[in-house]
């Protein structure tokens, strides 16, 4: 594995019928969308996410956890949870969790101030929030880094 500042990350934004996912590498500490993929109640076609997973090559893995206001955990955080340790088991890749609270809300704020679709039903954000998701990650390795 490449050397903490120098890794491919791949985040997920969890969702019941949607997971977005972002890449970005380490060192430009931002994320490019990558895709939205479908999930029913949560359960993504794995086949496809391994499909995603090849073609990235990531060294590890992001998953938002999606806190309440008051820092305590819910129902979507252990489902979230859940589903980092399904790709840490399948895998074999490194998952961390990060704090995801308000990165759909920004997201979706992203995509009117664009003059986006206000269509969130159909048209998604999911992968604008992973980026979101990917690049709070990177910002919490510059702190704990010191920089």
């Amino acid at each position: 594995m490449p050397e903490v500042g120098n890794r491919r990350v791949l985040a997920f934004d969890f969702g019941t019928r949607r997971i977005g996912v972002a890449s970005g590498q380490e060192l430009l500490g931002s994320g490019q969308p990558v895709a939205m993929l479908p999930a029913r109640d949560g359960i993504p076609d794995w086949q496809q996410l391994a499909h995603l997973l090849e073609e990235w090559r990531p060294d590890l893995v992001v998953v938002g956890l999606p806190l309440n206001m008051d820092d305590t955990e819910n129902e979507m955080c252990a489902r979230a949870r859940k589903f980092g340790k399904r790709i840490h088991g399948r895998f074999h890749l490194p998952v961390e969790m990060v704090d995801e609270r308000l990165t759909s809300f920004e997201a979706k704020g992203e995509v009117m101030a664009a003059g986006g679709s206000r269509d969130f039903g159909r048209h998604g954000v999911d992968d604008r929030a992973a980026v979101l998701i990917l690049e709070t990650w990177f910002g919490l390795q510059r702190e704990r880094a010191g920089e």
